[in-house]
């Protein structure tokens, strides 16, 4: 018996949850308590509920004990928060070879999408500790239909087992597999981007820098969401939203800890990418921060110094949303209103690059 309220409670609570974002407005606040403001910025409301309910359920960050726990804790999450699979989208499991063994993979395409077009290499999120292709599958499939592109989803190796460089020795292997077998997967050599949430944007940052240092194809476009970019420096977001907003000042220490314990190694620019020497000539980017997120500033300084040096960036803030808000678009309606934006200004930038 307790086997079976264990494997249920996840679509209790789910069902729950849904319940009370369903609740008329005035209810919702009541529940969610008064209006957050800090920095000269409001939270949303469904954020700010989703962090009530959390709190409620003792949910207090994304780190554990263990990474085992941790990962537990994100499968837990996701049952949560998810819902019936994003319709009008073909997905197809893969298996990307890599000198290190396999990568599980996964590729999406909307369905009236038949002609070649671009393709995007997704790195989830989670700290190179935690996530893997179930917990970004809504997400890629909101990005292949409502971008009309095809997602290739990769299962990198995670830490403490793989620490770094393993995580972007896998996000290179893929990125090389799609560019060597574009036209196999329904794009071609030129027409392959990058993309990635958190850790995932870290690694797709470092994929662009690597690609374009060496000479390599470049990806077409880097589509970067509250990406990580230095492991040196805290900054003010850190300070201001390192507490109560999803992501935590001590989940972003453990994480680190785990992917790189050998803190020579913080400065690398494969994973502190604001800190290399040039930034020129890298792919065009969509950078992605939240107000109420700890990685707000390095990310937005990584925007900026992408643009001082030449490159095409399109940077936008969302001043009331938190860190993660793209894999929780089923939650409330907010989450997928800024999404839809997120993907419009990756519609915007590929239409550019065609015309």
């Amino acid at each position: 018996m307790p086997n079976v309220v264990e494997a249920l409670q996840p679509a209790l609570e789910g069902a729950a949850m849904r319940a009370v974002y369903a609740l008329p407005q005035p209810l919702r606040r009541l529940i969610a308590g008064p209006p957050v403001r800090l920095d000269d910025q409001e939270l949303a409301l469904d954020a700010q509920l989703l962090l009530k309910l959390q709190k409620i359920t003792g949910q207090t960050g994304l780190s554990a004990a263990t990474a085992a726990k941790a990962r537990a804790g994100m499968t837990h999450a996701t049952k949560i928060t998810s819902r019936a699979p994003l319709p009008g989208v073909v997905v197809a499991e893969r298996t990307i070879p890599s000198p290190h063994g396999d990568l599980p993979a996964r590729l999406y395409r909307p369905k009236e999408l038949t002609e070649t077009g671009p393709l995007l290499v997704f790195y989830h999120g989670g700290g190179w500790v935690i996530g893997d292709l179930d917990s970004h599958d809504d997400l890629c499939r909101f990005l292949a239909k409502n971008a009309g592109i095809r997602v290739l989803s990769v299962d990198y190796r995670l830490a403490p087992e793989h620490p770094f460089p393993a995580a972007l020795d896998d996000a290179m292997a893929a990125y090389t597999y799609a560019v060597d077998n574009a036209a196999e997967l329904g794009s071609s050599g030129d027409a392959i981007a990058v993309g990635g949430d958190s850790a995932g944007g870290n690694l797709a940052a470092a994929v662009a820098l690597q690609t374009t240092r060496s000479g390599a194809q470049k990806p077409l476009l880097q589509l970067l969401l509250y990406p990580a970019v230095d492991a040196t420096r805290r900054r003010r977001s850190r300070e201001l939203f390192g507490n109560g907003f999803l992501l935590t000042d001590h989940d972003m220490t453990w994480f680190m800890e785990q992917y790189s314990p050998d803190e020579a190694t913080l400065p690398d620019p494969r994973l502190s990418v604001l800190l290399a020497d040039d930034h020129a000539d890298l792919p065009t980017a969509v950078v992605v921060t939240c107000g109420f997120d700890p990685l707000r500033d390095e990310g937005e300084a990584y925007a900026q110094t992408l643009a001082d040096a030449g490159v095409p960036v399109v940077a936008r803030r969302f001043p009331d949303l938190i860190h993660g808000f793209a894999s929780i678009r089923p939650v409330g309606h907010r989450f997928e209103e800024a999404l839809y934006e997120v993907v419009g200004n990756v519609r915007a930038v590929l239409d550019l690059r065609k015309a």
